[in-house]
């Protein structure tokens, strides 16, 4: 049934009578004369008097809704729908105060050029099967039944700059007046760009982020602030930007320690401990992107769930040189152990190829060694935390002084540490120390885990329902602090203003 309107009517007046109070009929003259009164008047008001827009009409309309309500409601009229209309845009511009973002329309070869050169992101393999669907991957089967339902997608761990500018899309609070804006967005993909040059000369390294700063700098919404409001996601470790010397030899990219970008704040896996109000710490991307909080709800009761058979276990590749490192002894320990379960990887990327293998794994375990890898931070630690496996960290720089915007305040309420140096030094064993933990504190434990899941998960960027806090609202919220830090002169920026 289409909307019914009622609206006003209007029909042609019957024509006048004569005036018989007198017994006569008007003189031509008089007649005339007020004929031509008459006229001039509704000229007159027809031009003081149009119709707006945004006017009501004369008779209040009443719409029948396609699909009325289980129970009687009363009609809806025109004015209370505008008011409500009204009601409701105030509400989003409450919530929106102080949230506002802007978002660079960049010329395609700081992102989206890239992407269509995907092939050649990497020496060794063909990145263009992990750029589909927002840069969350191919979607990945059961895989023998560890990845049910939907939301599993075989993601990159360097994806983070093509999901976040997904995400962005569909932001709240986006607005395209930047004198309204409380942060500016810089769609740039640094880390792809980073990456594909790792082993180039530092000129090729650094040619496209001087090209962006410079594009930048012509920008009035740069100039306003200098770019102190401005952030940009790099998906890599902060250490793959902060080359000092243009020695070819260097490892990285000058990009943030350029002193515009050193303004802006960079959303990266890890941070720079020396100059902390430069970069935000954010997760690694897992495979787990639910599309609203009904599919976390469900992955959460399959973790809790899981039957937890081995004490302790461990996925990853040895690493050449000392046999005296904090690796080579969990290798030397967990192979001599009957309670802990291994995925030993020839290199890294072959444990991220596994994705099916290595959550087994973890889904199976109470506790998921966390060593550093080749900086202080592993995506295996948010792999682990998925499956619900409480992490053992080696050293506090491993998570605790990195996602302080994500996780609990005490590290013993979800975590274990067992200091890389009593390992190394031979002092504890690992399994003795985790034995030692009482069945009561280890569920507590993994209740906290399980509980942190959403905070830890980038929610696929496609859906226009996400319902529950992600680790990239958690990152907009730590950013629009930062940049109202910033504004009120409570961090200083690397010009000391």
């Amino acid at each position: 049934m289409k909307p019914t309107t009622v609206g006003p009517s209007f029909q042609k007046d019957a024509a006048d009578k004569p005036d018989a109070a007198a017994g006569g009929v008007l003189w031509p003259s008089r007649a005339c004369y007020l004929v031509a009164l008459a006229t001039a008047f509704w000229a007159v008001a027809s031009i003081l008097f149009q119709p707006s827009p945004f006017s009501l009409p004369l008779l209040p309309s009443v719409t029948v809704s396609q699909h009325p309500p289980r129970e009687q409601q009363p009609p809806v009229f025109a004015g209370q729908a505008l008011a409500q209309s009204n009601s409701n845009q105030t509400a989003a511009a409450n919530r929106c105060a102080g949230r506002y973002i802007y978002v660079y329309d960049l010329p395609p070869r700081f992102n989206d050029d890239i992407v269509r050169g995907c092939r050649a992101l990497r020496p060794w393999m063909d990145m263009c099967p992990y750029m589909p669907n927002c840069g969350m991957g191919r979607p990945l089967g059961a895989e023998g039944g560890v990845f049910p339902g939907r939301g599993w997608f075989a993601t990159d761990q360097f994806m983070l700059d093509v999901i976040v500018r997904c995400r962005m899309r569909r932001y709240a609070c986006l607005t395209a007046d930047p004198a309204r804006a409380a942060a500016v967005f810089v769609p740039a993909y640094a880390s792809l760009d980073g990456g594909r040059h790792l082993w180039n000369g530092t000129a090729t390294r650094d040619a496209l982020a001087a090209d962006l700063v410079a594009w930048l700098a012509r920008r009035p919404e740069w100039r306003a602030a200098g770019g102190r409001n401005h952030f940009l996601a790099a998906g890599r470790t902060a250490w793959d930007f902060l080359r000092k010397t243009d020695d070819d030899g260097d490892w990285g990219t000058k990009l943030l320690n350029l002193p515009a970008v050193r303004n802006m704040t960079a959303l990266v896996l890890e941070v720079d401990p020396w100059h902390r109000s430069a970069t935000i710490a954010v997760p690694y991307p897992t495979y787990f992107h639910p599309a609203t909080a009904a599919d976390v709800r469900a992955w959460q009761g399959k973790a809790r769930a899981a039957e937890r058979r081995w004490l302790f276990s461990f996925a990853g590749a040895a690493r050449p040189g000392s046999n005296r490192t904090v690796r080579a002894e969990i290798f030397q320990q967990c192979g001599a152990s009957s309670r802990c379960g291994m995925f030993r990887c020839a290199k890294g990327s072959e444990c991220e190829a596994s994705p099916g293998a290595v959550m087994r794994l973890f889904e199976s375990s109470s506790f998921c060694l966390q060593p550093r890898g080749d900086t202080a931070t592993r995506r295996s630690t948010f792999d682990a935390v998925l499956a619900g496996c409480i992490p053992v960290f080696f050293h506090p720089d491993s998570a605790y002084t990195q996602y302080t915007a994500y996780l609990p305040p005490d590290p013993a309420s979800w975590s274990v540490l067992i200091m890389h140096t009593d390992v190394t030094g031979r002092n504890v064993s690992i399994e003795e120390t985790l034995a030692k933990i009482l069945p009561a504190t280890v569920r507590a434990m993994r209740e906290e885990v399980i509980r942190l899941i959403p905070r830890l998960v980038y929610a696929d960027p496609r859906s226009a329902r996400v319902d529950f806090k992600d680790a990239f609202d958690i990152a907009v919220e730590a950013v629009l602090d930062r940049v109202a830090k910033r504004r009120r002169g409570d961090v200083v920026d690397v010009e000391g203003r």
